[in-house]
């Protein structure tokens, strides 16, 4: 019976790809650019901005001068370093997590000032870190020696730098983040959000329509084809099929093109599974969105290609896709 469900499976597929690429085609149609470019836009600023320890929300207009005053100052500082206003929203997203903008003189074991950075841990002594200058100063420093960083969505970035236990706690300040740098800096979309780069006009259709017709074919970790496949294989012979070079693993693919939030994905977009959802590093699956909530996937040993629904209360899915060929846009 087992040797039935992939001639059956492949029979179903096929059917579908003249649908899913018509979809594709609708979707990515217009004339989209595959050298368009907008920065990694996040989940949390296309979705408003969080809760505040029980308030019904906050904005630019319910902080304090207190918190208004810190946040411009850490923009000035980044400012005047010539960091980019990326590097302005992943600090004030810190901030605000770590200490709601407040310069506190306590916090977790000896966590101290506006980013909660640690005098035992090297920051910086008690009275450095308690210096808005100096701690804006020593936390963008630390951000633009992080590989990359310009590309993580906000959360990543500054879990990185920060260590957190709470990686995934950034995201949910993001939005006001943005809001406070195009409000105190006259940075119109520091994130970037205003454009999504869009597939070249057909590609998302071959690549999805090469993925079905492998459906049933067993998989094979290292396999790249034509009888076996890994999950980032798989993706790999697609997007050649599309006339798209992507690198050869999970990891690697996810940094292939822009980001988007998984709210946003369109037929075409790259779904991935980390072990720790904010940090790409953990990667270890990927599979091939095709419109209306399902995907095409390589999964694992022992299983076939196979075309599922998009398991969106899997604790390991990332928040953002990858666009293959393009590139983040910068505002």
């Amino acid at each position: 019976m087992r040797l039935l469900v992939p001639a059956v499976a492949v029979l179903a597929a096929l059917g579908l790809v003249l649908v899913v690429s018509l979809i594709a085609f609708t979707v990515n149609g217009g004339g989209g650019q595959s050298g368009a470019s907008s920065l990694a836009c996040d989940a949390g600023l296309r979705g408003g901005v969080a809760p505040v320890s029980g308030r019904a929300g906050a904005t630019a207009d319910t902080l304090s001068e207190e918190q208004r005053a810190n946040a411009a100052t850490i923009i000035g500082v980044a400012r005047e370093m010539g960091a980019p206003p990326r590097a302005w929203l992943v600090a004030l997203a810190t901030a605000m997590q770590e200490s709601t903008l407040r310069n506190i003189d306590y916090g977790d074991r000896d966590s101290l000032g506006l980013f909660q950075q640690r005098p035992s841990q090297g920051w910086g002594s008690p009275a450095q870190v308690t210096d808005p200058v100096y701690s804006t100063t020593i936390f963008i420093e630390r951000l633009l020696e992080v590989p990359g960083w310009d590309a993580m969505p906000v959360t990543v970035a500054a879990q990185t730098v920060q260590r957190s236990a709470f990686p995934n706690a950034y995201a949910k300040w993001e939005g006001l983040a943005a809001e406070l740098v195009e409000g105190l800096a006259d940075v119109a979309d520091p994130a970037g959000c205003g454009r999504t780069a869009v597939l070249a006009e057909g590609a998302a259709g071959t690549a999805i329509a090469f993925a079905l017709a492998e459906v049933g074919k067993p998989y094979l970790w290292g396999g790249t084809g034509p009888d076996r496949y890994d999950c980032s294989g798989l993706m790999l012979r697609a997007f050649q099929a599309a006339g798209i070079n992507l690198p050869r693993v999970s990891r690697q693919q996810f940094y292939a093109g822009g980001h988007v939030p998984i709210d946003q994905a369109q037929p075409g977009d790259l779904l991935f599974y980390a072990t720790d959802p904010s940090d790409p590093r953990t990667i270890h699956h990927v599979a091939l969105y095709m419109g209306d909530g399902q995907m095409v996937e390589a999964p694992y040993t022992g299983e076939f290609v196979r075309v599922r629904p998009v398991p969106y209360e899997f604790r390991e899915l990332v928040a953002v896709v990858t666009r293959p060929g393009t590139t983040p846009n910068r505002a």
